[in-house]
C-alpha cells in the first residue's frame, strides 16, 4: 500500500474503518495525515429545534449538501503499513462525477476563478506540508486563501472539502450546479402547489399597478397535463404530422371530455372552456422537453427511411471482407437517359437498365451490363459474365478498346451480395451451386446495406448528366429543372456502354481513397484510388482469385438456345453464322443430304456478332461468328434486332395486301392480252384465203417485215428479245422469284 500525497485508501477493520485520503506522509515523524471521506453520522447530534421535519413536502427539497471534510487525523504510519501488508488496508480509486460540458456565464466564470485562487495554497504540496506541520494546522492556510480570493471562511472550507473528496487537482473545482435550478427538469404547477412562473400578462401587470392581483388566465402546466400530452402524442402514428396538426390532435384526444347528443343522435364534443386545457406553446414545450431530441428526429419520418438514410453509421462496408475480389455487391437501376436504336436512329427505345458490380474491399467497379429488360437474375448473370470474363472479349463484344485498369484482371468472387428478389430465384440457386461459393442478400427495401454500389449509380448518373443528350437530372429538387426531352436523345446502347466504360475507368483510376490507406499502404506507396487498392491487395497476398474456365462462364451465365444446321449454313434467329470448323466438317453438305438438325448454343444479348456451341466429340466451345452477308450487322444487340423484326411484322398485312393487288393486276392484264390475241387470231383464220405458208416460210416473212435496230444483235433461233415484254409481267416475275428465294432459305 502506498502512503503518498493524494492517495485514497480504505481501512476495513479497527476503530478507524472507512475511506481516507492521504494529505501528508512523514516517515521522520512516523505519522501520516489523513482526512476521512465518509464521516459517520452522529446519532446523538443536537437537534436544531423547531417543529418536526415532514417526510414529504409539496415541493421537492433540494439535494442535501455534502458534509464538510476538515478534520485532519494523524495516524501511526507503521500501523497503517502493517494493515496494508495484512490486507486490512489497501489503495482505492475515488472517481469524480462527470459534469456535462456547458458554457459558463460571466458570473460562473468569476466564481470558478475565485475557486482556483483560493485553492492555490492547498494545491502546492510544500505549502500544504508547512501548514499541516504548524501548530495551528490548516487554519493559517484558510486565512491565506481568504485574503487571496476575497471569499468567506465557509466558502474556503468548502473548497478544501472538495479537494479532499475528489482529489487535489483543479479538476475538482469544476462547477457542478448540483444544487441549482437543474435546467430541463420539470417544474409542474399543480393545484395548491407551485405557482406559474414567468413574466405576467399585460392584463395582470395593469391590474397590479392598481393594487389588484389577478390569477393567470392560462394555468401553468401541471404533472397531469404533462402526462396526458405525452400519452396522447404516443398514440399518433409516425411519421408525426406538422406541429400545428399534432397539437390539435393532442387536444382533441386528451382534453375533450364533454359531449352532447345532436338532434340526429350523434355525439358531438362540447366547446372547451378557457384554461381547462394547455395552449399550443405549453404543448410544444412539453413535447420538446419531455421527448429526447433524437426521438423527435426519428418520429418525424418513417422507420424504414430512418434506417436507410438517417441512422448513425455503425461501421464500413469493408468490415469482415478478407481482401479484393472476395466480396462483390451487385445492383441495378434504371438509367436516367433515353437511348436511340442502332437500327434506325429515328427510333427512341427508352431508358436502359444498368447493372453494376463493385468490389467491396477496394470499391473498384469490376463489371457492368446494359440491357433493355429486367431487372432479373438472367440479366444479373450477364453482368457477372462481363465481370469474370477476359476484358478483351468484353471489349470486342461491345466494340471498344478496353483499358486494363485492374491488374490482375478480376475473376468470379467468393461471396456475392445482391437483392432479395434475385437471390431467392431458382436460377440464382443453380448459378450459386455451379460458380458462386456463397451468396447473401439484403432485407427488403434496405439499399443502405449495400450503399457502396448505390452510390456508384449516383456517381454514374451525375457524370453523364452535364453533357449527355437525353440525360435526366432526376435528383434535382426543383421540378422545373428535372424536365427532359426524349427527342434530344442521341446515344445508342452501344455508345452508352462506351460512355460508361469511360466513366468507370476514370472512377477506378481517379477516385480519391486517401481515407482508406493505412500506415502500411502509405509506406508501400499505394495509389489512393480503387485500382491502386485492388493491385496492392493482390500483391501482398490478401486478394481472392480463382480460375474459372471460359466454358463454365459461357454455359452457366449466358442465355441458352438452339441454332439450326441447314444446307446453306448455320442459322440462329434468322441470322447466318459461320465457322471454319463447320466448313471442314461439312455440316451444310450433311444437312443437304440427310436433313438439318439443331445444336445447343449460348449467346451474348449485347451483341449478335457471335455464338458459342459445344464442340462435337471434343471438349471446349466452338465460336460461331456472324457472316458478312447475314441479315444483321455486328454492332447490333439482340434486343435491337428483335425490335426491328417486330416493327417489320407490324406492316406485314399491308405488304401482303399490296402484293396481292399487284398479282391480281398482272393476272388481269395477262388475261386481257391472251383474250385479245385469241380474238384477233380467230378473225384472221376466218378471213384467211389461199394457201397457208409453212412455219419456216412464215418465220422468214416475219423476220423480213419486222424492223431490227442496227445496234441490236441478231438473235439465234429459239432466243427472242425481251424489249417488248410488259413491265407488269417483269414485276410479277420478280415477286415470284423473291418468294422462291424465301422458300428456299427455309427449305431443309
Amino acid at each position: 500500500m502506498d502512503l503518498i500525497h493524494n492517495a485514497a485508501i480504505r481501512i476495513t477493520t479497527g476503530l478507524f474503518e472507512g475511506l481516507y485520503r492521504v494529505l501528508l506522509d512523514e516517515p521522520s515523524l512516523g505519522k501520516t495525515a489523513l482526512i476521512r471521506l465518509d464521516p459517520p453520522h452522529e446519532a446523538n447530534s443536537r437537534s436544531r429545534g423547531g417543529r418536526k421535519r415532514l417526510p414529504h413536502t409539496k415541493t421537492p427539497r433540494k439535494n442535501a449538501r455534502a458534509p464538510l471534510l476538515a478534520t485532519v487525523l494523524w495516524l501511526d504510519r507503521d500501523e497503517l503499513l502493517n494493515q496494508g501488508d495484512s490486507g486490512e488496508a489497501f489503495n482505492v480509486e475515488f472517481e469524480m462525477p462527470n459534469t456535462p460540458a456547458r458554457a459558463l456565464s460571466e458570473r460562473s466564470a468569476t466564481h470558478h476563478r475565485n475557486r482556483q485562487i483560493a485553492a492555490a495554497p492547498f494545491l502546492d504540496v510544500t505549502t500544504l506540508r508547512d501548514g499541516l506541520l504548524s501548530e495551528s494546522g490548516i487554519a493559517n492556510l484558510i486565512k491565506d486563501a481568504m485574503k487571496a480570493s476575497g471569499l468567506g471562511r465557509s466558502a474556503v472550507y468548502t473548497i478544501f472539502s472538495l479537494l479532499c473528496r475528489y482529489g487535489f487537482s483543479e479538476r475538482s473545482l469544476t462547477l457542478g450546479f448540483l444544487r441549482c435550478g437543474a435546467p430541463g427538469k420539470p417544474r409542474p404547477c399543480d393545484p395548491e402547489g407551485r405557482k406559474k412562473a414567468g413574466r405576467k400578462t399585460t392584463k395582470q401587470r395593469v391590474a397590479r399597478a392598481y393594487g389588484i392581483l389577478l390569477p393567470p388566465d392560462q394555468p401553468g402546466t401541471s404533472a397531469e397535463w404533462r402526462a396526458l400530452i405525452l400519452a396522447a402524442d404516443r398514440k399518433i402514428p409516425t411519421p408525426k404530422p406538422p406541429m400545428s396538426q399534432r397539437v390539435t390532435q393532442i387536444i382533441d384526444s386528451a382534453f375533450v371530455k364533454r359531449y352532447h347528443q345532436a338532434p340526429d343522435g350523434t355525439l358531438v364534443s362540447a366547446d372547451l372552456e378557457r384554461g381547462s386545457y394547455p395552449n399550443r406553446r405549453q404543448i410544444r414545450q412539453v413535447l420538446e422537453v419531455g421527448i429526447p431530441r433524437l426521438q423527435r428526429f426519428i418520429d418525424a419520418t418513417t422507420k424504414g427511411h430512418y434506417q436507410r438514410a438517417l441512422r448513425g453509421l455503425r461501421g464500413c462496408s469493408r468490415q469482415g471482407v478478407a481482401g479484393p475480389g472476395h466480396t462483390w455487391a451487385i445492383d441495378s437501376t434504371v438509367g436516367d437517359i433515353y437511348l436511340r436504336s442502332s437500327v434506325n436512329r429515328a427510333w427512341i427505345i427508352g431508358r436502359p437498365i444498368v447493372y453494376i458490380i463493385v468490389d467491396v474491399w477496394s470499391t473498384a467497379v469490376v463489371g457492368y451490363y446494359v440491357c433493355l429488360a429486367g431487372p432479373s437474375w438472367d440479366m444479373a448473370k450477364l453482368a457477372l459474365f462481363c465481370a469474370g470474363s477476359d476484358p478483351a472479349l468484353i471489349g470486342d463484344l461491345w466494340g471498344y478498346q478496353p483499358l486494363f485498369t485492374l491488374k490482375p484482371a478480376p475473376s468470379l468472387c467468393a461471396r456475392l451480395l445482391c437483392d432479395r428478389g434475385e437471390y431467392l430465384s431458382q436460377a440464382a440457386k443453380q448459378t450459386g451451386i455451379e460458380l458462386l461459393p456463397s451468396e447473401s442478400y439484403t432485407p427488403p427495401y434496405r439499399p443502405d446495406m449495400k450503399g457502396l454500389v448505390e452510390v456508384l449509380h449516383r456517381i454514374a448518373k451525375d457524370k453523364q448528366y452535364p453533357f449527355t443528350p437525353g440525360a435526366i437530372d432526376a435528383r434535382r429538387v426543383e421540378y422545373e429543372l428535372r424536365r427532359f426531352n426524349p427527342n434530344e436523345a442521341a446515344l445508342t446502347v452501344r455508345e452508352f456502354v462506351h460512355l460508361l466504360d469511360v466513366h468507370f475507368t476514370e472512377y477506378n483510376l481517379a477516385a480519391s481513397r486517401d481515407g482508406d490507406l493505412d500506415a502500411h499502404m502509405k509506406a508501400d506507396g499505394v495509389a489512393p484510388c480503387p485500382a491502386g487498392l485492388w493491385h496492392w491487395g493482390h500483391e501482398v497476398g490478401i486478394g481472392y482469385r480463382r480460375a474459372v474456365s471460359k466454358t463454365d462462364l459461357v454455359t452457366e451465365l449466358l442465355p441458352s438456345a438452339s441454332a439450326r444446321i441447314r444446307r446453306n449454313g448455320i442459322f440462329f434467329a434468322g441470322r447466318h453464322y459461320e465457322s471454319e470448323f463447320a466448313d471442314d466438317a461439312q455440316w451444310s453438305s450433311d444437312a443437304r443430304a440427310f436433313g438439318g438438325w439443331n445444336i445447343p448454343c449460348n449467346y451474348f444479348p449485347g451483341s449478335v456478332s457471335r455464338l458459342w456451341t459445344p464442340k462435337p466429340d471434343d471438349t471446349g466451345l466452338l465460336e460461331l461468328m456472324l457472316a458478312d452477308h447475314s441479315t444483321a450487322s455486328h454492332e447490333l444487340t439482340m434486343d435491337e434486332v428483335a425490335d426491328a423484326e417486330a416493327f417489320y411484322r407490324i406492316d406485314a398485312p399491308d405488304r401482303e395486301h399490296q402484293r396481292n393487288l399487284k398479282l391480281l393486276s398482272g393476272r388481269a392484264r395477262r388475261q386481257e392480252i391472251i383474250a385479245s390475241a385469241k380474238r384477233l387470231t380467230a378473225e384472221a383464220v376466218e378471213h384467211a384465203g389461199g394457201p397457208i405458208p409453212t412455219m419456216t416460210e412464215a418465220r422468214e416473212l416475219e423476220r423480213s417485215t419486222s424492223p431490227v435496230p442496227p445496234s441490236a444483235p441478231i438473235q439465234e433461233s429459239g432466243h427472242l428479245p425481251i424489249d417488248g415484254y410488259d413491265e407488269t409481267y417483269l414485276d410479277t416475275m420478280r415477286q415470284i422469284l423473291e418468294g422462291m428465294d424465301h422458300a428456299e432459305g427455309h427449305d431443309e
